[in-house]
């Protein structure tokens, strides 16, 4: 089945794509759910020209997410956090901790937007992360889990 998705879909696509996705999973879930729409010849053609006006005003933001993407190349990020013994951490960090840090440094960005590798950070050191500005902008983050001073 043939859909045009109206938003982002994790592990599917971005908004305005076409993609191909199993009868029962577009008509059980994406259509009754708002997120997609068929892709019938008429609405194809539509999307074509939608995407045609957009062209130019989807410069403006990418050139935008770059200078957001250049300013969070420029920080540099230790989250401090409670330790046990052998640097394990008391809980765990998480792309919701390293939203949080980043708005504290200046640059506010959306947690669903950042993944860190290997998911949620467990001991102290030097990790990585990938935060999506828009969706051909990616920036590789690396920031650092460090002993909270007691």
């Amino acid at each position: 089945m043939e859909l045009i998705l109206k938003q982002d879909v994790q592990d599917l696509g971005f908004k305005d794509d076409i993609v191909t996705v199993k009868n029962g999973y577009g008509r059980n879930f994406l259509i009754p759910q708002g997120m997609a729409s068929l892709a019938t010849p008429s609405a194809k053609k539509v999307l074509a020209e939608n995407l045609k006006q957009r062209a130019h005003k989807e410069k403006k933001v990418i050139d935008e997410a770059n200078k957001i993407a250049e300013g969070l190349k420029a920080l540099e990020i230790k989250i401090p956090a409670k330790v046990g013994a052998g640097d394990k951490l008391f809980g765990s960090i998480s792309n919701i901790d390293l939203a949080a840090a980043l708005e504290k440094a200046g640059q506010g960005v959306d947690k669903k937007f950042i993944s860190i590798q290997g998911g949620t950070v467990k001991r102290t050191g030097p990790y990585n992360a990938k935060i999506r500005l828009h969706r051909e902008v990616m920036v590789d983050f690396p920031f650092e889990v460090i002993a909270e001073a007691k």
